[in-house]
């Protein structure tokens, strides 16, 4: 059974102070939530950010099959092929992404509204308001 990772990426001022927020969780609970300060970055690179820490996490875990979920319809169209990365700061995260989901048996990414989102959003605005 998949696990699931929600991710989100905030800036104040984009850019600006950033955070991430990542929530991990399976069918029944909650496993681990993160909300950190990431230092003055734009919000796609904050998104970015989260999505490599919610894997990595996942790797640490040893999970083998995952189903993220992400408010950033751009990273998810990137991620999935739809769009192309032409921003040459997001190459390099976008490359990283990639070569973390081959480490998975199986990989899915999602877009999901913000409203779907709350959890994360709240732990990346966290990671900005407490440093």
């Amino acid at each position: 059974m998949p696990i699931e990772i929600y991710t989100d990426g905030a800036a104040r001022g984009n850019p600006g102070p950033a955070g991430i927020g990542v929530v991990i969780r399976n069918d029944e609970k909650v496993l681990l939530e993160i909300a950190d300060y990431i230092g003055e970055t734009t919000n796609n690179i904050a998104e970015y950010t989260a999505l490599i820490r919610g894997l990595e996490e996942a790797i640490d875990m040893d999970e083998k099959q995952v189903r993220v979920f992400s408010d950033s319809e751009l990273i998810v169209k990137q991620v999935n092929g739809e769009y192309r990365v032409k921003n040459e700061g997001l190459a390099p995260l976008h490359n990283n992404v990639k070569a973390l989901t081959h480490k998975f048996k199986k990989f899915e990414i999602f877009y999901i509204s913000r409203d779907n989102n709350k959890a994360a959003d709240k732990l990346a605005n966290r990671g900005i308001d407490e440093h």
